[in-house]
């Protein structure tokens, strides 16, 4: 197989010297299963930071008394710094090196997430967490990149295999690790444990991973093409997080949208103008590469949609601590660990439409099923749906990822791990925007109805509206000193209204997973994925 990587760029087709560093035992550096090991360390933080702080928000706004507002903010712009910078973090890899962009990228996830637990004010939390999301973008794509310059074709689907299980196990876990520092520690806690797994990564980083660089990687950057495509990044994903505030008819959210469609067509035009293009357009003339993009959104919407009402469910309506909600999602953390690598494996077998097919129609059938939850329903059957969502995850999280990366050039691995990224927050947005929606609109709907057929209190307007805001979490809308019946009688009809919600959002979100599964009947294994180093020990 003939490898484009480990090229010296001022002498072409000569080996590139040893990265300057401690000099490592012989055969460490370069080492697959070692690198392996070493980026699903630092990604194991960043997948960890995009849950785990949902659950010291509220510590957080008590200690520093901060706003529901500026609370949401502690969220936001972390996902919004992370997805605007990810495809242009993607191309700084490509152009130094992703061995070099994934060490600046841990070192700094680290310390901003140790100035965060230093913060004093909800200011610096929130301006620190930018920080984080900009050097999360950094990391990300580098460790994709890093791997399908190490890997060989026919472990290269292993490989991402059990990166895709440590994103998923991470993302999943991230309630129970949270919940256990905030009862037992502080929300500092989950912070700084970055730090030390941080700099773990820093070491074997700096020990192990080998620089790789394609024979022909980009020399200039594609200036305006970043600020073009960064605004429209930016105009979207801010929609899509404002919109359940401003409302899906308002003006300022459509401003927006407009805005993102015409900075995107702008991007477009420019890039095919440009020498060294952000993203060459010619990335998207592979069918194979589209689909796995549009398939990555679509996995994303079904899976933080669905897991976002999930947590609620668990904690507002069978009463769970953070701890306990965590515990009833390990089979859906389990089946990702486990089905990860064997997804790997087959995909390797048998390419990569069937199981990415087969992964979404079970995850549409688990989310099916997730719409027949009830208040009363026994940890049995949800454990059952939350398998078959880890089980059907598990091949696209992996398969995916594999099409969209190896269906790019060597030297432009960096801006599809980028891609395969942005996809992934992109669809994590439109997930929770568009399904909040859907239970927003439900819950608007029902609860007047269900309000007065209990018998209640007639509620003016806006009285209802709180009312509604509360329901749509499961959150009863009672205050104290209430006599005990009539707090029951309220918790009943907001716990019904709310399932009601989150069941017809369970539906769409089952039938976006439906959709997917024509999409990937269009994706076929990566044509370059041949490009990749065979280098180090298999």
């Amino acid at each position: 197989m003939t490898s484009q990587t480990a090229i010296d760029p001022t002498g072409p087709g000569d080996k590139a010297p040893a990265p300057s560093g401690p000099s490592p035992a012989p055969g460490l550096r370069g080492h697959p299963w070692l690198t392996l090991i070493t980026v699903a360390v630092g990604v194991m933080m960043v997948a960890l930071d995009g849950t785990i702080v949902a659950i010291a928000n509220p510590a957080i706004r008590d200690d520093l008394h901060a706003s529901f507002s500026d609370v949401q903010w502690i969220t936001n712009s972390y996902f919004l710094a992370l997805a605007v910078t990810l495809i242009t973090a993607g191309k700084l890899g490509d152009r130094f090196g992703h061995r070099q962009t994934f060490l600046i990228g841990v070192t700094g996830f680290a310390a901003a997430s140790g100035a965060i637990g230093l913060s004093g004010s909800i200011a610096a939390v929130v301006t620190f967490r930018v920080f984080q999301g900009l050097f999360g973008a950094l990391l990300m794509p580098a460790a994709l990149g890093v791997l399908r310059a190490t890997f060989p074709a026919e472990r290269l689907n292993m490989a991402i295999g059990v990166w895709g299980m440590v994103i998923g196990a991470s993302t999943a876990g991230g309630p129970i690790l949270g919940g256990v520092l905030v009862e037992h520690v502080n929300w500092q806690s989950v912070f700084f444990i970055n730090v030390p797994v941080g700099a773990l990564a820093l070491l074997l980083g700096s020990l192990i991973l080998l620089d790789h660089r394609a024979e022909n990687a980009p020399r200039s950057f594609d200036v305006l093409g970043i600020g073009l495509l960064s605004g429209a990044m930016f105009c979207l994903v801010w929609a899509l997080i404002k919109a359940p505030a401003w409302g899906w008819g308002a003006g300022r959210t459509w401003l927006f949208i407009a805005a993102s469609v015409l900075l995107f067509a702008l991007f477009s035009f420019w890039e095919t103008r440009v020498a060294e293009p952000l993203i060459p357009l010619r990335l998207f003339r592979s069918v194979p590469l589209s689909a796995g993009v549009v398939l990555m959104v679509l996995m994303a919407i079904a899976f933080m949609g669905g897991l976002f009402f999930v947590t609620f469910y668990l904690q507002n309506v069978h009463g769970m601590s953070p701890v306990d909600a965590g515990l009833h999602l390990l089979p859906l953390t389990g089946m990702m660990i486990v089905g990860s690598p064997l997804a790997g494996a087959a995909i390797t077998r048998i390419g990569p439409r069937v199981p990415l097919a087969g992964g979404m129609a079970v995850t549409a059938i688990a989310l099916y099923g997730m719409s027949s939850l009830e208040v009363d329903t026994g940890s049995a059957l949800m454990s059952l749906w939350f398998a078959m969502l880890g089980l059907g995850l598990a091949p696209v999280m992996v398969g995916a990822t594999e099409v969209i990366v190896g269906n790019a050039p060597m030297e432009l691995s960096g801006v599809a791990g980028g891609l395969q990224q942005a996809a992934m927050q992109i669809g994590s947005s439109l997930g929770t925007a568009v399904l909040g929606a859907v239970m927003a609109s439900k819950v608007d709907s029902d609860l007047p109805g269900n309000w007065a057929d209990a018998g209640l209190p007639k509620l003016t307007p806006g009285q209802l509206d709180q009312a509604s805001e509360a329901v749509q979490v499961g959150v009863a809308p009672v205050t104290k000193g209430m006599p005990e019946p009539l707090v029951a009688k309220i918790t009943s009809v907001a716990h019904e209204t709310f399932i009601s919600g989150m069941g017809l959002a369970s539906l769409v979100a089952a039938g976006v997973a439906a959709a997917a599964v024509l999409v990937a009947l269009l994706t076929k294994r990566g044509a370059n994925a041949e490009a990749g180093a065979g280098v180090g020990h298999i």
